[in-house]
C-alpha cells in the first residue's frame, strides 16, 4: 500500500525556540480565536471518559473546559508554556488537572492503555514526526478510547490549496503551519486500523476543524 508522502516538518529546537518567543503573548494573540475549537475538541474528548492526555497543553488555555470529574494530564515541549499553564492551575483551582510536564509528543513516557482519550490542539501539523505522535497517542490510548484533533487543515485542491503550500515556509518559521492536509492523517488510521468518526468544520468560518478517530477494541 502507498503510504502519504513524509512532509519536512520542524525539530524540536525550533518549536521551543518559537514557543518561547510566543509564551508572554499566546494568550493574548490565541483565547478568543481558538476557544470554540477547544471547547469542541475537549468536550469530544470526554465522551470517551475522564482520563484524558493533553498533548501540547501549552499555556493550558483549554484547562478550564475540562468537566470537574475528569482526570487531566497535560504534556508540552515548552517548559516556557508550561509555567503559564501551571499557574493558571493554582490561579483557578484547577483540581482536575493531575499533572503538566515537558514531554515530547513523539516519545510520551506513559504506559500502553492509560487513557481515555488523548486530545492535541493546533499541535499535531507542528511536530516533526506527525506519524509517531499519532502512533504514541494510539498506545497510551485504552481499546475503544478516542484521538481527537483541533486544527487548520490546508485544503486538499484548488486556489487555497496552492496559495497555502506557498505560504507554508513562512508560517513555519513562526510555529504555524498552512498546507498539512487531513488526508494524512487519515491515511495513518486506515494503516492501523483507526476508525476516523468525521472532521467537523468550527469558528472562525470552519478555519479549524475538529478530527475525531477512535482506537479499535
Amino acid at each position: 500500500m502507498l503510504s502519504e508522502p513524509q512532509m519536512a516538518g520542524p525539530s524540536t529546537a525550533l518549536m521551543r525556540k518559537a514557543y518561547a518567543r510566543w509564551a508572554p503573548v499566546y494568550d493574548v494573540v490565541y483565547d478568543k480565536l481558538t476557544e470554540p475549537a477547544a471547547r469542541a475538541a475537549v468536550e469530544a474528548a470526554a465522551e470517551h471518559g475522564p482520563r484524558i492526555l493533553e498533548a501540547g497543553v501549552g499555556t493550558g488555555l483549554a484547562l478550564g473546559y475540562y468537566p470537574k470529574a475528569s482526570f487531566v494530564c497535560g504534556v508540552d515541549l515548552s517548559e516556557d508554556m508550561l509555567k503559564r499553564a501551571r499557574a493558571k492551575v493554582r490561579r483557578r483551582n484547577l483540581s482536575h488537572v493531575k499533572g503538566l510536564q515537558v514531554m515530547d509528543v513523539c516519545h510520551l513516557g506513559y504506559a500502553d492503555a492509560s487513557f481515555d482519550a488523548v486530545v492535541a490542539q493546533f499541535l499535531i501539523t507542528l511536530v516533526p514526526d506527525p506519524e509517531a505522535a499519532m502512533s504514541e497517542f494510539l498506545r497510551v490510548v485504552r481499546p475503544g478510547g478516542g484521538i481527537v484533533l483541533a486544527n487548520h487543515f490546508g485544503q486538499s485542491e484548488g486556489p487555497v490549496a496552492r496559495v497555502e503550500e506557498i505560504v507554508a515556509p513562512l508560517c513555519t518559521k513562526i510555529g504555524w503551519s498552512s498546507d498539512f492536509k487531513a488526508t494524512r492523517i487519515e491515511a495513518w488510521a486506515r494503516r492501523n486500523g483507526v476508525e476516523v468518526l468525521g472532521l467537523k468544520p468550527t469558528f472562525p468560518g470552519g478555519f479549524f476543524k475538529i478530527l475525531r478517530m477512535r482506537k479499535p477494541g
